[in-house]
């Protein structure tokens, strides 16, 4: 039998999936060719990434293997504290017991086009899912933290099945009456948290885009709501927009 070219093998581990790593490193162990050889290298190099990441996963569902026995497991997170506009939003999600995704982590440590992509098996994958956001006008009135607890709420209202133990990020939510467990960093140390992370950021980061579509002039798409020197500069220039949080920008605009 002819043997395949040395690009049509690049392309072959190219398209591989990752449970077709270990077969495709036996397949091409003993031919000999210089460029086969290197192509194997990093076949191996990207089996070995694939097994830290499978490492680094095990080690995420610490918390979600001691509640176990408890049932249903929620993580909690939320995204927009600290912007200058638009909403707060909070992301719920149960996640089954027999995970299998890779790659979740604190939101703020993957890049845009990672969140994206993990929101989608995320949300295909979860037992439930719940997103609740509270508005600019309501912090305003409550505060960020009562807003954030608010959120916290609904997105817990918002989940089609009801959980057993709540992993929350940091926090204690008030009113509710489901057993909590707060963990700090918690977005970086339980899967479930970090899930939560994950579609919270997608979910405002996209309503976001659609603010800066409306309002051009300050960049949120960009941006984000947050007050960066750009961001700042248009509220100087501008005012505020009905999204703005009047209670974040006094220094800002008289």
């Amino acid at each position: 039998m002819e043997e395949k070219k040395i690009g049509e093998i690049r392309e072959e581990l190219k398209a591989a999936e990752d449970t077709m790593l270990p077969h495709f490193i036996e397949k091409y162990s003993t031919d000999e060719r210089g460029g086969v050889v290197k192509i194997v290298e990093q076949a191996k190099k990207r089996l070995q990434k694939l097994e830290a990441e499978i490492e680094r996963t095990e080690l995420l569902k610490t918390y979600e293997k001691e509640y176990a026995a408890c049932g249903y497991i929620c993580g909690i997170d939320e995204v927009g504290r600290g912007p200058l506009a638009g909403p707060v939003v909070a992301g719920a999600v149960i996640l089954p017991k027999d995970c299998d995704i890779l790659y979740i982590n604190d939101s703020k440590k993957l890049s845009a086009a990672k969140r994206e992509e993990l929101y989608d098996i995320i949300m295909e994958k979860a037992v439930a899912t719940g997103i609740g956001m509270v508005g600019p006008a309501r912090i305003d009135e409550i505060n960020i933290l009562q807003a954030t607890y608010e959120a916290m709420r609904e997105a817990i209202s918002k989940l089609a099945v009801r959980p057993d133990i709540l992993l929350n990020d940091a926090v204690t939510i008030p009113e509710v009456s489901i057993r909590q467990v707060p963990i700090i960093k918690g977005d970086a140390k339980s899967i479930s948290i970090g899930a939560a992370s994950i579609i919270a950021k997608v979910t405002r980061d996209r309503l976001m885009v659609e603010y800066d579509k409306i309002m051009p002039e300050y960049d949120f798409a960009s941006n984000k709501g947050y007050g960066s020197a750009e961001h700042i500069k248009a509220l100087k220039t501008y005012g505020a927009s009905p999204i703005h949080r009047t209670s974040f920008i006094k220094n800002f605009v008289s």
